[in-house]
């Protein structure tokens, strides 16, 4: 599936981009926005959830791994912020074209771009580095979650290929797996299943957002779904990958009844929302909808991960 239109700027012209004009921030929400805080606080987490269910389901002592823990979490921590970086210097062009972008600091100049390069270089460096202290089977997911998301998706298929967005979700659906192997290696139901939830979620989530940001993905030349195909094929693949993740916990039945119910619970809600979606007059409103349905959807799916293994409640 391949978009024919290139970006209207080129990639010769961030420079240039980046110097338009200055607009005046601070240096906490430049840092903010660089480092993309919300994207990489929702990928920390499913380490996190992966590290904590491994010690549950090994069971073995936080306190006794808390140095692992450390490790783990600033490792993994530091190469996602390096990879989220990268991808700011590189789509500069893209970002000064949407509205939603046109604040960051590698366009608006007031961090250069060269400072923005070094910052993800040295991030990635030193990420990978701490992981090294952890396990090489650690190690070893978080490069192909770098390596997927800055090379794959970042540098080949964003502008190119509508399939940009399953390449994407690798990225993400990697991380609880680097948790888990930190502890054992991850060849279990538990972080398989982990990885399957989180690949098929983001793909309607993403496209939610690609239909909330129609037109400036349009106005930017990137190969999003709804801009390739329209809203009505992107519905159809949106209920499709959400009635996918209906299987998924039941797969996860060593987390016990109340989480299968709840997480059942809010696949027939979102399945239900995605059908309304074939109906619906609005549908920049309904994949505003969707997109708040996602988000909390995977905040409650990983918390109540950690709540139905918590020691009181076994």
């Amino acid at each position: 599936m391949r978009n024919e239109k290139a970006p209207s700027i080129q990639k010769s012209d961030r420079e240039t981009v980046s110097s338009n004009k200055i607009i005046k921030t601070t240096l906490l929400s430049d840092l903010k926005s660089l480092f993309k805080s919300v994207v990489l606080i929702a990928n920390v987490l499913p380490v996190l959830v992966g590290f904590w269910l491994a010690l549950y389901f090994t069971n073995t002592s936080l306190m006794e791994n808390i140095d692992l823990f450390l490790l783990t979490m600033i490792g993994s921590t530091l190469v996602m912020a390096g990879a989220l970086v990268f991808n700011n210097w590189y789509e500069v062009d893209i970002d000064a074209v949407m509205a939603r972008t046109r604040h960051r600091p590698t366009v608006t100049g007031n961090i250069s771009l060269k400072s923005v390069f070094t910052i993800s270089m040295v991030s990635t460096v030193l990420g990978f580095t701490v992981l090294l202290f952890t396990t090489m089977e650690a190690t070893l997911y978080a490069f192909i979650g770098w390596f997927t998301y800055v090379v794959l998706y970042t540098m080949w298929s964003k502008r190119r290929y509508t399939l940009n967005t399953v390449i994407g979700s690798v990225s993400g659906a990697v991380t609880p797996l680097i948790g888990w192997a930190a502890i054992e290696p991850a060849f279990h139901i538990v972080p398989i299943m982990l990885f399957l939830i989180l690949f098929v979620w983001q793909m309607p989530h993403t496209f939610a957002i690609a239909m909330k940001k129609y037109d400036e993905y349009k106005a930017a030349g990137v190969a999003m779904l709804p801009v390739v195909y329209g809203f009505e094929m992107t519905k159809r693949q949106m209920a499709v990958y959400i009635t996918c993740l209906l299987p998924l916990p039941f797969f996860l039945a060593s987390l016990g009844t109340t989480f299968i119910v709840i997480a059942t619970v809010l696949n027939v809600g979102w399945i239900a929302l995605a059908i309304s979606g074939f109906f619906v007059k609005d549908d920049f409103k309904w994949a505003q909808w969707n997109f708040l349905y996602s988000v909390n959807y995977l905040m409650v799916l990983f918390i109540m991960m950690i709540i139905v293994t918590l020691p009181v409640f076994n």
